[in-house]
């Protein structure tokens, strides 16, 4: 669906993982290696706050859960846009790589998905629950001396571009 404030098109992580099965199993395994995660929200001023936040993926969607009244769960509920980076952890190297996904977070105010979701997560209680619709979807890392970057938006292919070690520009993947 496209979003009447950017334009841009967005979809639940069913239609990812439908659209990219592959490449959404390496992005879920990657969040789900750490508990925590880092969440980026806008301000009301515009500009960014970047908070901890733990991510679910579970019966087909990515799920953002919060403390009620949290500066996050306010920014998101003022400007839906976010992007959440999977934790690097504590290798400085990333050999797991990098991974990103950007979209809108829309809030769940269904009592009965609430407490769907809420028994099987058992959250404390009371909580913000926001739903994750994706913008895009990125992973960088690096394979055989290579800077790899895989990308997906809703309605385009996956995009694999690669870069050596030299000067060279980015170059995709036929």
């Amino acid at each position: 669906m496209a979003t009447k404030e950017t334009g841009t098109t967005t979809v639940g992580w069913a239609e990812f993982h439908q659209a990219e099965a592959q490449f959404a199993g390496l992005v879920e395994a990657r969040f789900k290696k750490y508990k925590h995660h880092v969440l980026a929200t806008l301000r009301k001023d515009g500009s960014p706050r970047v908070t901890g936040l733990e991510v679910d993926i579970r019966d087909g969607e990515l799920w953002l859960g919060m403390m009620p009244n949290s500066m996050k769960a306010l920014d998101l509920r003022r400007d839906p846009r976010f992007a959440v980076q999977a934790n690097p952890g504590p290798d400085a190297e990333m050999a797991d790589g990098d991974v990103r996904i950007s979209g809108r977070a829309v809030e769940v105010t269904d009592p009965a998905v609430k407490a769907a979701y809420a028994a099987q997560v058992e959250p404390p209680e009371p909580f913000h629950l926001f739903r994750g619709e994706l913008a895009e979807v990125v992973y960088t890392g690096l394979e055989n001396d290579e800077l790899v970057v895989r990308a997906w938006r809703p309605g385009t292919a996956l995009r694999t571009l690669r870069r050596g070690n030299s000067e060279e520009s980015l170059r995709e993947d036929a």
